[in-house]
């Protein structure tokens, strides 16, 4: 299952990081064309996220290391497009701290849940999938950095769906770790 469909969908995510990155640095495009490229391939890009793991349900292709690449996809596909946009001053450093902050930390807690077989008590909930959706908007918004249909300043509609994905981080932190306390302390008598 290293090479079905879903899988390839899920390596497209992590294949697009250095395009999305490159766009930035091509000669003979305005910074309005990198921006509309680079906002179309994330948009393409996060959709994967959504296809591939339909596809591998209706195709009856899931597998443990599509379970374990997915998720990693997407943190890197997000830590990525964070770096870039503080790079190129249009994402606040430290809501782009509090979101990688906490993938860090939610995935080190998951790792540890595995390895303990509690891998239940931390799994995804709809707030987890909230903070997602808010960051999939936030980030292409503040990717286009410009006037959407001539009315939506996307720089400040971006910026405070940034800053609420990063409540909703810490938000979700804090429900897993509700979750996995009962069994860090099981753990650790």
């Amino acid at each position: 299952m290293f090479f079905n469909l879903p899988t390839l969908l899920t390596w497209a995510r992590i294949v697009a990081i250095p395009l999305i990155v490159g766009v930035f640095y091509l000669d003979g495009l305005s910074r309005a064309e990198q921006n509309l490229v680079a906002t179309a391939m994330f948009i393409v890009f996060a959709l994967t996220d959504w296809a591939d793991g339909y596809l591998a349900r209706k195709l009856n292709q899931t597998s443990a290391f599509g379970a374990f690449l997915d998720p990693v996809a997407d943190k890197f596909l997000v830590c990525a497009s964070l770096l870039v946009l503080v790079h190129m001053d249009r994402a606040d450093v430290f809501a782009a701290l509090i979101i990688i902050g906490r993938e860090i930390a939610i995935s080190s807690l998951r790792e540890w849940m595995a390895i303990i077989g509690a891998t239940k008590s931390v799994a995804v909930h709809m707030i987890g999938k909230v903070k997602t959706t808010v960051q999939m908007v936030a980030i292409p918004f503040l990717l286009f950095d410009g006037r959407l249909l001539g009315l939506i300043d996307t720089r400040v509609w971006g910026g405070w769906l940034l800053w609420l994905s990063a409540v909703l981080t810490v938000w979700s932190m804090v429900y897993y770790l509700q979750k996995a306390l009962p069994e860090i302390r099981a753990r650790s008598r």
